[in-house]
């Protein structure tokens, strides 16, 4: 109960950045199997910070581990000895669905009919609902409120199909945006739904195989990209080797362009696209969209920083670090009074008073998504003398929320979906706001635009919504 209040303080003393469901780090065919997942799940920490868990797995004898809080808070050296085998899965959690509740972190672990079988999941089935209504009509009784339990008790209903059959079986049934990993005793499944809109790839370490959210966790345990999860495959590693099929029916590729944009880390590979890179072509291409008049170029750390590089090489402007961002600011960080509202937001980064006193300046952010943490971090550089102050966004505005795995809240909780740019712009305290055109924004990756999902600013949902439209404001 503590961990959850923590979390709910945690969220709204940052409440105007966007979340991501989920990282999965799954190792197959190596001894030190759970050390590694511990390891590929410390890269992956950006992807959730609210519970993690590793389920390993010893000749058949399955043991699990979870907890709400940070991988470091959760593993130690005695716990990880515990979890013993050349299998492992994990899982760091940020809630989309689903309480902040440790019964809802993942993996998920059940035993049927003799056999153990866990899953970790990244993204939000749209149909999760009726699905759920329909199996405990059958007589499923389920111990989350995830949506991701759905999946073990679609598997058990289909275990006299195999393996194989069970996949896909199961993944006929279930809609929208998932990546996930399977664990069996001795197999691990691998599973991208037909429109790719989450990352996953495959690495080889040693004789073993790794399957990874994002590369950047590859890198860390050393072991060789190979390739990506492709949209609707479903990949089965075992003692025999690997194992493709293909789900039957097909999808249009409709890769998350938000991943680019700010949830991958940026010394991954995403998509094929190489996230650093991308967000410096953002930068340079606002550059030739908005060319500005002023004194230097800066970052609110660390959403904007890869794409203000972009920006100042193109324009010229000299590039700061003109806030300075704490990093110890934890998750245990305690939410001030009403009194002290604004604590919660310029505890994390301060400005550097000399150098921005009397300058015009051109703040590069990645997103506005509520726009109120804009807005107090504008207030304090005006308390402090700033002469002028622009703001660029390296994406459009944020007008539809996502059902499928970011947490983007109802539309009218953002503020681009009933306001005007300049509307906006007057709401923040600033002289000028301009966002990069979705024509720009797609010019900056490699990507098809066709292949990518622009749902959040264009409203065109690549997998049609069929229920709980209204939860995210749409009716």
């Amino acid at each position: 109960m503590l961990n959850d209040c923590i979390n709910k303080r945690c969220r709204r003393a940052d409440s105007d950045r966007p979340r991501e469901e989920c990282g999965i780090f799954g190792v197959y065919g190596h001894e030190d199997a759970a050390k590694l997942a511990y390891f590929g799940l410390y890269a992956l920490q950006h992807r959730g910070q609210e519970s993690a868990g590793i389920v390993a797995s010893d000749n058949g004898q399955v043991t699990a581990h979870k907890a709400m809080g940070l991988v470091s808070e959760i593993f130690h050296e005695e716990t990880l000895d515990r979890l013993k085998g050349d299998v492992a899965l994990g899982h760091v959690r940020y809630s989309t669905t689903g309480s902040s509740l440790v019964v809802n972190a993942q993996p998920f672990t059940v035993k049927h009919s003799g056999r153990s079988l866990a899953v970790a999941h990244n993204g939000n089935f749209i149909n999760a609902r009726s699905i759920r209504n329909e199996l405990e009509e059958a007589g499923s009784i389920f111990q989350s409120t995830m949506d991701s339990e759905i999946v073990l008790h679609l598997m058990a209903r289909a275990r006299k199909k195999g393996l194989e059959g069970a996949m896909l079986e199961m993944t006929s049934v279930i809609r929208g945006a998932y990546s996930m990993v399977l664990m069996t005793e001795d197999a691990m499944i691998a599973a991208r739904d037909r429109n790719g809109f989450r990352p996953l790839c495959l690495g080889r370490l040693d004789s073993g195989w790794v399957v990874s959210s994002e590369t950047c966790a590859l890198d860390l345990v050393e072991a060789e990209y190979i390739r990506e999860v492709e949209p609707g495959e479903i990949l089965i590693i075992d003692r025999d080797g690997l194992k493709s099929l293909r789900m039957e029916e097909r999808g249009r590729p409709a890769q998350c362009i938000f991943e680019l944009i700010y949830f991958a880390r940026p010394d991954s590979t995403v998509f094929g696209e190489c996230v650093y890179t991308f967000r410096k072509r953002q930068g340079r291409l606002m550059a030739e969209e908005f060319p500005l008049d002023a004194d230097l170029v800066m970052p609110f750390p660390d959403s904007g920083s890869y794409a203000a590089i972009g920006y100042a090489q193109a324009s010229g402007i000299p590039l700061e670090m003109g806030m300075i961002r704490n990093h110890y600011v934890g998750r245990t960080f305690i939410q001030p009074s009403q009194s002290m509202r604004d604590f919660g937001v310029k505890v994390k980064l301060n400005p550097v008073r000399e150098l921005l006193k009397d300058k015009r300046v051109v703040i590069i952010e990645d997103s506005i998504i509520r726009g109120t943490t804009a807005r107090t971090r504008i207030k304090t550089l005006r308390k402090i003398g700033v002469r002028e102050i622009h703001m660029l966004v390296s994406c459009p505005p944020h007008k539809y929320p996502c059902p499928y795995g970011i947490d983007f809240s109802t539309r009218g909780e953002l503020i681009a979906a009933d306001k005007s740019v300049d509307e906006i712009r007057r709401f923040a305290g600033l002289d000028s706001l301009g966002y990069l055109s979705i024509d720009n924004l797609t010019r900056a990756t490699r990507i098809p635009r066709k292949d990518l999902c622009l749902a959040c600013f264009d409203g065109r949902y690549p997998v049609p919504l069929t229920e709980d439209v209204s939860k995210y404001g749409l009716e």
